[in-house]
């Protein structure tokens, strides 16, 4: 079982969103990743190198960045965005991946 740590940043990204929207993200994090985060899924993939983290969690309109540690059995969220429309923001920015 893999332990899931936040960034303060990740942190941050949460609380742009309504109470509801949180715990629907905090628990899909919880059920997708606390086991075999690193095996791509229909809502999981690895990501072509970029600067924000080596996976993406899907969860509706939302997306959670994440990175693994194998060795120490440990995911850290990295960012948490949303998706409108082919445009992804993260903190109110405009990211490409």
């Amino acid at each position: 079982m893999y332990e899931v740590e936040y960034t303060i940043e990740a942190i941050e990204d949460l609380k742009l969103y309504r109470k509801h929207e949180r715990q629907s993200i905090v628990d899909q994090i919880d059920e997708q990743l606390s086991h075999e985060p690193s095996h791509e899924t229909r809502n999981r993939k690895r990501l072509r190198p970029n600067r924000v983290a080596e996976f993406e969690l899907r969860i509706m309109k939302f997306r959670v960045f994440y990175d693994v540690d194998e060795n120490e059995k440990v995911v850290k969220i990295d960012a948490i965005g949303h998706k409108e429309g082919s445009c992804l923001l993260i903190r109110g920015k405009e990211y490409q991946l």
